[in-house]
């Protein structure tokens, strides 16, 4: 129910009473200026973007530890989501007075300092998450992050690392031998690091060349290791290839007296980051390499499977991707192109009309 009444001083006062029956009025000189206030509040509760005036008053800080309470996280996540709260610049700032430039300050701060693309589009969307938050709560009429200039990040095709098949065999042959099947699985099975890590003896089908990856290895506060659930999607099975079958089978029969864990760490519990980075980087020494990161070995997986055909979906399960637009964010460069398929096309057409290839150099002039 709204209403405009002219008081005795001459001013107008319109008024509203707000979802919860509580009255709220402003004074105006003209009536014009009163009606269109009263029609801006009417359009907001009829869109659903009605923000009662008191609301608003906590710091970014406040409602962030008030919200953040309520979200059902990761561990990773929560970390993560923390990080980016405690480092807006913006953290002491009332809600409702928040702006697009405290939010384009801080995104400017975090450049300056010398912080990856990667790394500001991540904390962004983290605070972003909070501030839609704020929205869905009434809190803000709108997110005041919407349409900020992000930092470009390099294309997937110069950002990626792939290691050639000789670098690889190189790194599995210097390997030592407890560390040899570690680095098979995520060089031939495209496992992270910490699935990898998390693989039990039970995982594997010998039998079926299947392994299940249920679970990954992360580190806990204090160093400890921690065994949880894989990232969301990541729940799988991976299917062997046959002499990766074997080398898991060889590392079993030397390495695995107990039959649990097939990598082992301290006091037989699995290995960590901190452990496998250690040894990682004593295989690349041995191997002659520099550069190459292990988790290199996972995108030299994906683009063998790539390279043999398989399409979108099925690498999308063989990685673990939560949606195949993930898969193809990250690997849409490694995609024969409508040239390149011309051209093969082409040149098997060449091949069966005329018995050899076009670049055989069987074929001359006579």
């Amino acid at each position: 129910m709204a209403s405009i009444s002219r008081l005795p001083n001459g001013k107008y006062r319109p008024r509203y009473r707000d979802e919860h029956g509580k009255e709220h009025a402003r004074h105006f000189d003209r009536k014009v200026d009163a009606q269109r206030w009263l029609d801006e509040v009417t359009a907001a509760v009829v869109t659903g973007t009605y923000v009662d005036p008191s609301a608003g008053r906590q710091t970014f800080a406040e409602y962030y530890a008030e919200w953040s309470a309520r979200q059902v996280w990761a561990p990773g996540t929560e970390a993560a989501m923390g990080l980016a709260a405690r480092s807006a610049t913006f953290r002491d700032v009332r809600m409702r007075s928040l702006r697009r430039s405290h939010i384009e300050q801080w995104i400017k701060s975090m450049v300056t300092r010398g912080l990856a693309p990667g790394t500001v589009h991540t904390r962004t969307n983290n605070v972003r998450a909070v501030l839609r938050g704020a929205v869905a709560d009434r809190v803000i009429p709108r997110d005041p992050s919407e349409g900020v200039t992000l930092p470009r990040r390099r294309r997937a095709a110069a950002a990626m690392t792939l290691p050639t098949p000789a670098q690889v065999g190189a790194l599995v042959q210097s390997a030592d031998a407890p560390f040899r099947a570690f680095v098979g699985l995520c060089a031939f099975a495209g496992l992270r690091l910490g699935e990898a890590a998390a693989v039990r003896v039970s995982d594997v089908d010998f039998l079926r060349r299947t392994l299940t990856v249920a679970r990954q290895v992360q580190r806990a506060p204090g160093g400890a290791v921690d065994v949880r659930a894989p990232k969301y999607g990541s729940e799988r099975q991976v299917y062997l290839a046959p002499s990766l079958v074997d080398l898991l089978a060889q590392h079993v029969a030397a390495h695995c007296p107990e039959g649990t864990w097939i990598f082992t760490g301290e006091a037989g519990e699995p290995p960590h980051q901190n452990s496998i980075g250690y040894r990682w980087r004593t295989t690349l020494r041995s191997a002659g390499l520099a550069g190459v990161k292990l988790h290199d070995l996972r995108h030299f997986y994906a683009s063998g499977l790539i390279a043999s055909g398989c399409d979108v979906v099925t690498v999308q399960r063989a990685l673990g991707h939560a949606t195949a637009t993930t898969t193809l964010n990250t690997y849409s460069h490694l995609w024969p192109t409508a040239e390149d398929r011309t051209r093969r096309a082409a040149e098997q057409l060449f091949a069966d009309s005329c018995g050899l290839g076009a670049f055989s150099g069987a074929w001359t002039n006579r």
